[in-house]
């Protein structure tokens, strides 16, 4: 509380002789309550063009993780997962006991090639979901402590 009353505008100090001016009293970062959610100012930004939907996009190195996969096991279904807010098209591979991985894929049609070109039966994940053995083998590999 400030006395004003035989001071003036500054609040009594600890010293009688010694007075503040009010404007040294403020916080002493300087910073307001909503100064955080005005636009302006050098405030961290987004590089332009780079919105909260860029993701990195599918490469050859994911076409071979892809296709190593494949070859390497029995059993091999693929769930194709559509593009959303947080991730490009995705393809998901599951094998006979429920192992997976998941890929970027240029598109969903393309998904579908792949698929087809290995001899793959492929899904639609938002349609059919996916299988339960993919569920027991993360539930195993959690018990086991390997995830």
């Amino acid at each position: 509380m400030v006395d004003t009353r035989s001071h003036g505008p500054y609040p009594v100090a600890a010293v009688p002789e010694q007075r503040v001016p009010l404007r040294l009293m403020r916080h002493t970062c300087g910073m307001g309550l909503m100064d955080r959610f005005r636009r302006g100012g050098t405030k961290m930004r987004r590089p332009k063009g780079q919105g909260p939907t860029t993701v990195r996009a599918s490469d050859g190195a994911d076409a071979k993780h892809l296709e190593e996969f494949a070859r390497s096991r029995r059993g091999v279904e693929g769930f194709v997962e559509p593009r959303t807010a947080v991730s490009d098209v995705t393809i998901m591979l599951v094998a006979h006991d429920g192992e997976w991985t998941r890929r970027r894929v240029p598109s969903v049609q393309w998904a579908h090639a792949f698929a087809n070109k290995h001899g793959i039966p492929s899904y639609d994940a938002a349609v059919v979901g996916y299988p339960a053995r993919m569920r027991e083998w993360n539930r195993r590999q959690k018990q086991n402590g390997l995830s």
